[in-house]
């Protein structure tokens, strides 16, 4: 079988010699173990900073060793009760073609249910749990409030965007990085307003998108955009502080916002969260995500790669920004 391993830490932006794609042995379950042959993987911006030498909230990937992440396969063998041969899961070892892991750590799903197995990987899966968590929990969205998203176009961001727009949103707003992916956020998933942040300063476009200021902002992306939007927040206002993609290749640590002492004056609430400490709302979120995206009512675009051995180059990709919605790798072999 093939892996994909992490040949060096970069200092910077990565690129495709920090990955080499390296051939071992199909490993043999355990007891209390089942073999999983990969269908899909992800790629997610919070792999970046795995790839880096320092204390998180998850371990650091290992240099010669595989990367790991969200996956969706089937069951080829098992040794744990209670899952069959045959079964599809969700599992956290993805960057390979097969992977031998503990029943506790696989969670079994209904193909049936999904229009696409990938959709357990976004829109039904840590990403769309991640983004229903951080709107209605974290920064505890109302009916009525003004929603701001920024990185709206990706994974997250979409469907922040529309469960606000379901939930009884007054305005909602999203920033990308493309007069493409702006017009299909406004055009395609129902935003009220959208810009892209090349075109002008983030805080003159989002004054002119909300003149009245937001009640709610998602940061997906840090940097310019958190700055622009404390100075939108009106009083009381919530931020739920998902990700910065926008630093996390600076070799330097970012300075902070400007304009963060507005946050007193104001009130405002800014929260950072991490989505693995909320998964029990998963059961209340499938049944609400997933009642909506089998109605037409909430739609969720994918970009896939083909080939594990192009999972550096997507997982590169979306550092730079070149997917709309997930981002997904499709193992050879397998089928949607």
């Amino acid at each position: 079988m093939k892996e994909i391993r992490l040949a060096a830490r970069p200092t910077g932006w990565p690129t495709a010699a920090h990955f080499e794609v390296a051939e071992t042995e199909v490993p043999t379950p355990r007891d209390g173990q089942v073999l999983i042959r990969n269908l899909f993987m992800s790629v997610d911006p919070y792999m970046r900073g795995r790839m880096n030498d320092t204390k998180s909230y998850v371990a650091p990937f290992e240099v010669g060793a595989p990367l790991d992440g969200g996956a969706i396969g089937e069951v080829v063998a098992s040794n744990a009760e209670g899952i069959a041969v045959g079964a599809v899961v969700v599992h956290g070892y993805g960057w390979r073609e097969y992977a031998a892991v503990d029943a506790a750590r696989v969670r079994v799903v209904d193909p049936t249910a999904a229009p696409t197995l990938s959709a357990y990987l976004g829109v039904l899966g840590m990403t769309g749990l991640t983004a229903y968590v951080g709107l209605l929990d974290i920064a505890q969205f109302r009916e009525g409030d003004t929603v701001f998203v920024s990185g709206a176009a990706g994974a997250v961001g979409s469907a922040v965007g529309q469960i606000a727009r379901l939930r009884g949103a007054k305005r909602v707003i999203g920033s990308a990085g493309s007069a493409a992916k702006a017009r299909h956020l406004t055009d395609d998933l129902g935003f009220d307003a959208a810009f892209n942040y090349r075109d002008a300063p983030v805080r003159d476009q989002l004054h002119a998108a909300a003149p009245d200021g937001v009640d709610v902002y998602f940061d997906n992306v840090g940097g310019d955009h958190l700055e622009a939007a404390i100075g939108a927040l009106t009083t009381y206002g919530r931020v739920a502080l998902c990700g910065a993609i926008a630093q996390y290749n600076d070799a330097a640590p970012p300075a902070a916002p400007r304009n963060l002492a507005l946050a007193i004056g104001k009130e405002l609430n800014l929260r950072g969260f991490i989505v693995a400490n909320h998964n029990h709302r998963m059961p209340e979120f499938v049944a609400e995500v997933g009642g909506w995206l089998r109605s037409g009512q909430l739609s969720a675009r994918e970009t896939v790669v083909d080939g594990l051995a192009n999972a550096p180059e997507a997982f590169l990709g979306l550092l730079r920004g070149e997917n709309t919605g997930k981002m997904i790798v499709r193992l050879c072999g397998s089928e949607q």
